[in-house]
C-alpha cells in the first residue's frame, strides 16, 4: 500500500533523528535528569503523533486509527521494558552517565530485530493464513501467564544467556572503562561491563519483540504501519526510562493492564480467523482503558501505602 518514497522518508527521517540526539542533544556523556527526560519523552511522543498525521495524509483514517493503536500497544508494553533496564542496570551497577549510551546502541539493534520480526510475520501471516491462530493462541497465553507472573519473578541478569556466550569469546574486566565497550591489555582485546550490559539489554528486547510483534500484527498486516510504530515506541522508550525510572516500584498492578491487552490482540487475532472482526474504534478505548485504569489504580495504591507508612 505504502509507496517506496515514503520508506525512504521513513527511514531518512529516523536516521535524521537519531542523528540529532547522539551528536548534539547526548554529544557529551551525563546523568539524564527528570526534566529533561520528560521533554524529551514529550518530544517523541509528537513526533510519533505527528508521522500519524503523515499516515492519515497517505492513506487515510482508517489506516492512521491501525497506527495509532499499533503505537499504543507497543509503547505499553514497552512500559515494562523499564522494569528490565532498571533491574539491568541496578545489577551490573552502570553508572548513570553511560546508560543513555547503552539504551541508545540498544536501540539501534533493537530497530534491526524489528524489521526482521515484522518482515518476517507478514510474510509468514501473507503465505500462511491458519498462522493467525497460532498468533492468537501464543498472545493469549502469554497474557495468562503474565497475570499469573504478577509484578515479580524477574530472572537474574548475570545469569543471561546471551551474556554467557560473549565471555566464551571475550573476557570482561571487572572495572568500567569510561564509555567504552572494548579496551586491550597489552596485546589481548577485552570486553568493558558496558558490552556486557548492552548484550543483556539487546537479549532482553528480543524477547519483548517476541510478544510486541504479534500484537501490533492483530491491529495491522500492513508492514510499514506496524515497523514505523514499533519504531517510534522504541525510539521514546529510551527517555521514558529515565522518567520513570525512580517510580518503578509505584507500578505495581500495571501488568494486569498489560495481560489485558495481550489477551485482547490474541483474541482479536482468533476471532479474525474465523471472519470476525474488531475495528479499531472498539480496539483502541479498550487498549487505552486498561493501560490507562492499570497504571492509576498502581499510582493511588501506592500512595496510600506510603501515606499509611
Amino acid at each position: 500500500m505504502f509507496p517506496l518514497w515514503a520508506w525512504i522518508f521513513f527511514g531518512g527521517l529516523v536516521l535524521g533523528l537519531l542523528a540529532l540526539d547522539l551528536l548534539v542533544f547526548h554529544r557529551k556523556a551525563h546523568k539524564v535528569g527528570v526534566r529533561e527526560a520528560t521533554w524529551t519523552t514529550a518530544f517523541w511522543v509528537s513526533v510519533a503523533l505527528a508521522f500519524g498525521g503523515f499516515v492519515w495524509a497517505l492513506a487515510g483514517t482508517g489506516v492512521a486509527g491501525e497506527y495509532l493503536t499499533g503505537y499504543l500497544v507497543e509503547w505499553s508494553l514497552s512500559v515494562d521494558n523499564v522494569f528490565v533496564f532498571s533491574l539491568i542496570f541496578t545489577s551490573f551497577a552502570v553508572p548513570e552517565e553511560y546508560r543513555y549510551r547503552v539504551l541508545f546502541w540498544g536501540v539501534i539493534g533493537a530497530l534491526v530485530a524489528r524489521a526482521v520480526f515484522v518482515g518476517a510475520g507478514a510474510s509468514l501471516l501473507s503465505a500462511f493464513g491458519w498462522l493467525v491462530f497460532v498468533f492468537g493462541i501464543f498472545l493469549v497465553f502469554t497474557g495468562l501467564r503474565m497475570l499469573r507472573r504478577g509484578s515479580g519473578g524477574e530472572k537474574d541478569p548475570q545469569n543471561n544467556r546471551a551474556l554467557r556466550l560473549l565471555r566464551r569469546f571475550l573476557p570482561v574486566t571487572k572495572d568500567y572503562h569510561g564509555g567504552s565497550f572494548l579496551t586491550r591489555h597489552g596485546n589481548k582485546l577485552y570486553a568493558t561491563p558496558l558490552l556486557a550490559v548492552l548484550v543483556v539489554v539487546e537479549s532482553s528486547d528480543i524477547v519483548f519483540a517476541v510478544d510486541s510483534v504479534p500484537a501490533v500484527l492483530s491491529i495491522t498486516k500492513e508492514p510499514f504501519v506496524v515497523y514505523s510504530s514499533n519504531v517510534f515506541a522504541i525510539l521514546g522508550l529510551r527517555h521514558l526510562y529515565f522518567l520513570l525510572e525512580g517510580a518503578v516500584d509505584r507500578f505495581t498492578y500495571l501488568h494486569y493492564g498489560l495481560a489485558a491487552v495481550l489477551i485482547f490482540v490474541g483474541a482479536k487475532f482468533l476471532l479474525e480467523g474465523f471472519g470476525l472482526h474488531i475495528p479499531i474504534a472498539a480496539s483502541l478505548p479498550f487498549i487505552a482503558l486498561a493501560v490507562g485504569a492499570s497504571i492509576a489504580v498502581s499510582l493511588i495504591a501506592t500512595r496510600r501505602r506510603g501515606g499509611a507508612g
